[in-house]
């Protein structure tokens, strides 16, 4: 049986000042700047993002939109312009329902990744066994080529690219995926979670991660003699690490409600 979304309407302070220090966190850690966004389940048919602006400006609860998982669109009239790529969130969603959290990224770290089939995105760091030992990589030229007509921007930008990229995360049990993360080739990735904490803190290892794995290949030359996780070390770190972001979060938190850039008006 699907497992339902446990944050629910109506909205709360906790859950939108939580929104925002997490657009920061995410921009303080190098996974978005001017691009890339963050959104949170609040209810089975509704998510929340901010509206067309950079995650690390958002600061008032007029910056926060409600948007339907049916079809990406603002549940208000009069929503104001949202993000292009907002169709990665609502068809994940739609997918599975037990993700709460979803987090995509240009991170510079990663995308190498995307567009290297000879050396794969793997685990190969104690903090980021979730990532196993193939992270799968959507490519959009599968879509160009049932449809030529399509513009090959490599963007996600109606329902059924959305639907296309979160069938790449695989079907999992209870309503989750089988894959935390996948990467789009030639663009960034899409991280999932349960709560906005786990899905910022698998964002974050995935490029500690990634940064780690071309650290290793530099050194070593070539791929083969890199040492990777095993799918059994994958697994078992996997549950033994960032087990709801509990530990890294308040840290997290401290860094950038320190920091006068971010500002935090709810």
């Amino acid at each position: 049986m699907a497992q339902k979304s446990q944050i629910k309407e109506p909205l709360n302070d906790e859950l939108l000042r939580k929104y925002v220090n997490g657009c920061h966190i995410l921009h303080y850690h190098g996974l978005v700047d001017a691009y890339g966004h963050l959104s949170v389940r609040v209810s089975d048919d509704s998510f929340l993002m901010c509206r067309y602006m950079a995650p690390p400006m958002v600061a008032n609860r007029e910056d926060l939109w409600l948007y339907k998982v049916a079809d990406g669109e603002g549940v208000k009239a009069d929503t104001p312009r949202g993000f292009s790529e907002r169709y990665i969130h609502s068809e994940v969603y739609k997918a599975y329902p037990g993700v709460n959290a979803v987090v995509h990224s240009h991170s510079l770290d990663v995308v190498p990744f995307s567009i290297s089939p000879k050396l794969p995105l793997r685990a190969c760091f104690h903090m980021s066994g979730f990532l196993g030992t193939n992270v799968p990589v959507w490519d959009p030229a599968t879509e160009y080529k049932k449809d030529p007509t399509l513009v090959q921007h490599m963007l996600v930008r109606d329902t059924k690219m959305g639907a296309s990229l979160a069938k790449a995360l695989g079907a999992g049990q209870d309503g989750l995926p089988k894959e935390h993360v996948a990467l789009m080739r030639g663009h960034g990735f899409v991280c999932t979670g349960t709560s906005i904490e786990m899905a910022i803190a698998r964002s974050v290892y995935t490029a500690q991660n990634a940064r780690i794995l071309k650290d290793a290949l530099a050194i070593a030359g070539k791929s083969e003699d890199v040492v990777v996780f095993s799918e059994q070390e994958a697994a078992d770190a996997g549950r033994s690490t960032i087990s709801g972001a509990v530990k890294p979060w308040p840290l997290w938190l401290a860094e950038v409600e320190s920091n006068p850039l971010y500002q935090n008006h709810i």
